[in-house]
């Protein structure tokens, strides 16, 4: 297990590799922290290694992404453990398009589940954030529901994405 912590406009992030998969990028503070990673992470299992080959490419895709420049997220190596239901929440995060929004309701139609609090669950726990952009899903309302970033990165988040598909398209 290799880790390494990169800089960003919203806090440092931290990311985590098995040597060929991204296994988790998670925000400074943020909830659910290093879920996914193995019971014995904090032990000689892990080491920073920041001139992993993936860790190179990740940090380029999040320099993209912050210059709005809508990076692929599918082409990278994504490996998030988790259970079967919250592997298909999280592959279903993939398909909503960057600058846009859906909700946790339509979330749970498209996966099969009406069980709202077990779609939160799946979408509150996803170990990848940003990449596997659980912040683009928000309350029935459009309101800003909970976001284990927390809410006001979240919103940073989607202001970029905003300004940046607006910028796509002129």
């Amino acid at each position: 297990m290799y880790i390494t912590i990169t800089p960003s406009p919203v806090g440092e992030i931290t990311l985590a590799s098995d040597g060929e998969n991204l296994t988790g990028l998670w925000l400074a503070g943020q909830k659910y922290f290093g879920a996914g990673l193995p019971a014995d992470h904090k032990k000689s299992t892990v080491q920073t290694k920041d001139d992993l080959p993936l860790f190179i490419t990740v940090r380029d895709w999040l320099t993209r992404y912050f210059n709005c420049e809508n990076p692929p997220a599918k082409t990278l190596p994504l490996a998030p453990a988790g259970s079967p239901f919250r592997q298909k929440a999280w592959q279903a995060l993939l398909d909503i398009p960057y600058g846009t929004t859906t909700t946790y309701s339509l979330l749970g139609r498209q996966i099969g589940c009406t069980a709202a609090r077990a779609v939160g669950g799946a979408v509150g726990h996803n170990p990848i954030s940003i990449i596997i952009p659980c912040h683009r899903v928000v309350g029935a309302n459009g309101k800003l529901t909970g976001y284990a970033g927390g809410v006001e990165v979240k919103q940073k988040l989607l202001v970029l994405e905003s300004s940046g598909s607006q910028s796509a398209t002129h």
